[in-house]
C-alpha cells in the first residue's frame, strides 16, 4: 500500500499542530489524523472517537510498527513542507507590507 496524497491543514493551537488526510493507492482515504506536540516531540495520532466512558478509541490504525514508521515519516515530511510554505508566505507578506 502506497501513500498517493497527503493533505495537511495547519492549526494554531498549543499542542495540536495539524489535521491530516491521507489517500492510499488513489482509492482509500483516512481523514482526521493529527500531528500533536508530545513530550518527546511531534507525533502522529490516529483518528478516534470518544466512548461512553470518556476514553478515546482509534477508528483506524497501523497494524505493524514498520507501516506506522512509514506513515509517520511521510506525514511529518508533508507537515514540515506545509509549515515551510506558511513561513515563506508570512515572510513575503511582511516584506510586502513594509
Amino acid at each position: 500500500m502506497q501513500i498517493t496524497e497527503i493533505k495537511v491543514h495547519l492549526m494554531d493551537e498549543e499542542r495540536l499542530k495539524a489535521f491530516v488526510s491521507v489517500t492510499f493507492d488513489n482509492c482509500f482515504a483516512v481523514r482526521n489524523m493529527k500531528v500533536v506536540e508530545g513530550q518527546n516531540g511531534l507525533m502522529l495520532c490516529m483518528p478516534s472517537r470518544k466512548t461512553a466512558d470518556e476514553t478515546h478509541k482509534d477508528l483506524a490504525h497501523p497494524i505493524t510498527q514498520e507501516f506506522r514508521r512509514y506513515l509517520e515519516e511521510h506525514i511529518l515530511q508533508a507537515y514540515y513542507k506545509e509549515l515551510g510554505k506558511r513561513e515563506q508566505l508570512v515572510a513575503a507578506n511582511q516584506t510586502f507590507v513594509r
